[in-house]
């Protein structure tokens, strides 16, 4: 039989007619033939050029008899077949490299001695029961050379909200870094944090008489220096909306009235510095400032200033996960009313001793005064009525940690009531699971 004239299906006979056995069709304990004087490389493979030319004509010919039509075979993308949309998709269509996703899961049963517990936390639990605090989704990524885009997209019981979501530059000159979009401000410590980097279930009742529930945050702009200084300060400054019922308490808050001139914003500074007082002891100081319209009246403003610490030792011989750290802040809140200006002072402190890998215990003492006139008597506040004498809380917790991305906590607290004949007592136990990559919280 002469090679050309073999058609596909005896295109295999014809080869193995002209090749010699392949070391795989051997005895596999015999090693493939081979002269001493001429390399493996340079084998006669058996097949000329001519034979070559031979099997790709009769294999043409052969494709061409199983299609009447004659015409060439059209290109199928992959997923053109399994796709009934027609769209294809493809890795250049969905990206998802460097995605940092994460949820994370806080959960609470409580019991308040009180029909109306005073929890000002938007995240606190608020009612005897089960508490679900809160879902949240993060998302942390790099957008491209110059942007990083942060998203914090929160789920409750009654729906959804963006708590954040924005965009930092990653690439500008004399260490500055710019933020847009919607943000908890750098006010103080805690303000910018979220429940799962909490030392207690709830947060202070003096963020949440100044700020509201979630805090500070609006949507805007924000800038921030890193001075080249032998010890860390950073200065930031920013610009956002005045108005938001759960977020800018002492300010328009839910009144609103729209961004007419520049003095309808909120403006928001802070000066933030690191100090190492040894390789086991290290210091925070911040000192914060925040001023924006009122709706009490035209050109009425508030301001609000502020002081944080936060002191950590941690022993750095022999392995020890020993914690000790102590954080406060003070509020001092000022605020133009009709024929007065009103002023109260609120704060927190609170101790946190790790003294194993997975257990804790914390306290907290918080504080806070009735709203002041100038003459210094207790005003009549339409802010906060019910805030006629001075109001304190002590709080003490356990926390055990199964593994680093889950926690039980066990508190209790004590909120002595001015205003209130008894004392409010309430118990919380709550659990917090971390799903997925989630980056480091700041120091």
């Amino acid at each position: 039989m002469s090679l050309p004239s073999c058609r596909l299906a005896g295109i295999i006979a014809c080869l193995s007619l002209s090749l010699p056995l392949s070391a795989s069709a051997q005895d596999p304990a015999t090693p493939p033939p081979s002269s001493p004087d001429t390399p493996a490389s340079a084998e006669d493979p058996g097949l000329s050029a001519d034979d070559l030319k031979d099997i790709e004509s009769a294999l043409g010919q052969d494709a061409a008899a199983a299609d009447p039509t004659g015409a060439p075979p059209a290109a199928t993308p992959p997923a053109a077949s399994s796709n009934p949309s027609g769209v294809v998709i493809s890795p250049s269509n969905i990206n998802f490299r460097g995605l940092e996703l994460s949820f994370i899961l806080d959960v609470a049963g409580a019991a308040f001695s009180a029909k109306e517990p005073l929890q000002s936390g938007g995240h606190d639990p608020t009612a005897n029961g089960f508490n679900l605090q809160q879902l949240e989704m993060s998302l942390n990524t790099a957008v491209d050379p110059y942007f990083r885009f942060t998203g914090n997209i929160v789920f409750s019981q009654f729906g959804v909200e963006v708590e954040e979501a924005y965009a930092a530059t990653t690439a500008l000159p004399a260490n500055l870094q710019l933020r847009a979009g919607q943000f908890l401000t750098l006010f103080g410590r805690l303000n910018s944090t979220h429940p799962h980097a909490w030392d207690f279930v709830d947060q202070p009742f003096a963020l949440g008489r100044v700020f509201g529930g979630e805090g500070n945050r609006g949507l805007g702009v924000e800038a921030s220096w890193l001075a080249p200084l032998p010890w860390f300060l950073e200065v930031v400054g920013s610009v956002t909306d005045a108005s938001g019922g759960s977020t800018a308490r002492s300010f328009l808050g839910a009144g609103g009235g729209g961004v007419r001139s520049p003095f309808d914003f909120q403006f928001t500074g802070a000066v933030k510095q690191f100090f190492p007082l040894g390789d086991e002891l290290s210091l925070v100081w911040g000192l914060s400032a925040a001023d924006g319209p009122t709706p009490t009246g035209y050109r009425n403003r508030a301001d609000v200033f502020g002081t944080d610490v936060y002191l950590k030792y941690r022993p750095l011989a022999g392995g020890d996960s020993t914690i000790v750290a102590f954080q406060g802040e003070l509020f001092y809140r000022r605020r133009q009313v009709p024929q007065d200006v009103l002023s109260d002072l609120s704060g927190y402190g609170q101790v946190l001793w790790r003294f194993s890998q997975r257990w804790a215990a914390a306290g907290r003492y918080e504080f806070g005064t009735p709203a002041r006139d100038l003459e210094g008597a207790i005003a009549n506040d339409a802010l906060d009525p019910d805030w006629t004498a001075n109001r304190q809380r002590v709080s003490a917790n356990v926390t055990f940690w199964p593994t680093e991305f889950s926690r039980l906590r066990l508190q209790a607290a004590t909120d002595l009531v001015g205003w209130r004949e008894q004392p409010d007592t309430s118990v919380f136990l709550a659990l917090e699971v971390v799903m997925g990559a989630h980056g480091a919280h700041a120091f």
